[in-house]
């Protein structure tokens, strides 16, 4: 992939790697993204709280995505002038104040204002994250960089709703204990920012705009598209399915509501771990298949108001779209100038703008719940 004025290298920069900050830089990008999804099975209990309606709800994902988009592009795209460093301190900053808001809360505006910090400090860290999980990858293993952003990233997204249920139903303060404990767990990834090596900018500091090479176009608006309806589906998942839990199983526990989301994402995680290695154009097909089978489970699931059902429409949906992701990064990376041909899961990570497309994706189809 290029942007204006920039080709993106085949083969990151060297550098320092060393295990210890290989790893640490990926529980960094669990941590970020694990705080991000705190928040999802408490929302009924800020509803019944502050007396706001669903469609609030609504509103608090959509500024996230609001933030995180811009933050993405003009931010994330910094670090190549200033150094990663720079980029990912301030964001671990940002994060863990959108912790703290959601732990002082005392009104619905609270809620706004965290969301809008988390989504400025994710979407200005995840490119940098990534690309610095590659350039520090011990052995220069660009599958390997790749296969534990994925896990990282989804799995700090399905840890989130399960730390915050368990803490919340089984520990005192359930709305300020999960996110004191997420601030916690910034500290050793704030210093992991402050000692990451300085590394030679790459480009001269100037908005760059990303573009698509033309014999790609087709191929990216295809993979583009898939990505984008896999992380449509996780969102409209993420909403109804704690709500869907907890009026099916007549029970208001919220570690239930936040293990539900979990379970999504770790079928999403294993179903990539499972596929790769395979053809990107059949896992790509595959998964949009199983995610239809999903989305029908779930209309079926409400219809009949069946528990199995929605559990077995939330293990169908997350698998679907973990291999419809899977398989649409794949397609797009793998073309993308300067990659070889390797199999799907093995290449390398993410393009930024393709990225976008799952960040777009995941703030759409979050209609109001019940």
């Amino acid at each position: 992939m290029t942007t204006q004025g920039l080709t993106v290298p085949a083969e990151p920069q060297t550098g320092p790697r060393s295990p210890a900050r290989f790893w640490a830089t990926a529980y960094t990008l669990l941590c970020l993204l694990t705080g991000t999804n705190l928040p999802t099975p408490l929302y009924r209990g800020y509803e019944r709280e502050f007396g706001f309606s669903p469609l609030v709800v609504t509103l608090i994902f959509a500024v996230y995505v609001a933030a995180l988009i811009p933050s993405l592009l003009i931010v994330g795209p910094l670090s190549d002038s200033v150094g990663p460093r720079t980029v990912l301190l301030p964001s671990v900053v940002l994060a863990a104040l959108g912790s703290l808001a959601f732990a002082l809360a005392d009104d619905v505006g609270w809620l706004f204002a965290a969301r809008l910090l988390q989504g400025l400090a994710v979407g200005a860290a995840s490119g940098a994250l990534t690309a610095a999980l590659t350039e520090l990858e011990p052995r220069g293993d660009r599958g390997r960089a790749a296969l534990v952003s994925t896990v990282a990233s989804v799995g700090g997204l399905g840890a989130g709703p399960l730390i915050a249920g368990l803490l919340a139903e089984y520990a005192p303060w359930p709305y300020v204990l999960p996110y004191a404990l997420e601030i916690v767990l910034l500290v050793p990834a704030a210093i992991t920012m402050v000692t990451l090596p300085a590394t030679r900018p790459t480009t001269r500091r100037r908005p760059r705009r990303p573009t698509v090479p033309a014999s790609m176009r087709g191929l990216f608006l295809s993979s583009g598209t898939a990505s984008f309806l896999a992380f449509s589906v996780t969102g409209l998942f993420l909403s109804l399915v704690p709500t869907y839990v907890t009026k099916l199983s007549g029970s208001d526990n919220l570690a239930l509501a936040g293990g539900a989301v979990t379970l999504m994402l770790a079928c999403s995680v294993l179903a990539q771990i499972a596929a790769a290695g395979r053809r990107a154009l059949g896992i790509q097909v595959t998964g949009l298949v199983v995610l239809a089978a999903g989305l029908v489970l779930l209309a079926v699931a409400g219809g009949l108001s069946s528990l199995p059902l929605l559990l077995a429409a939330t293990v169908v949906g997350g698998a679907g779209q973990g291999l419809a992701f899977l398989g649409a990064l794949s397609r797009a990376g793998l073309r993308s100038p300067g990659v070889r041909a390797v199999p799907a899961g093995r290449g390398r990570p993410v393009p930024q703008a393709h990225d976008r497309g799952w960040k777009r994706g995941r703030g759409t189809g979050l209609t109001p719940a019940s």
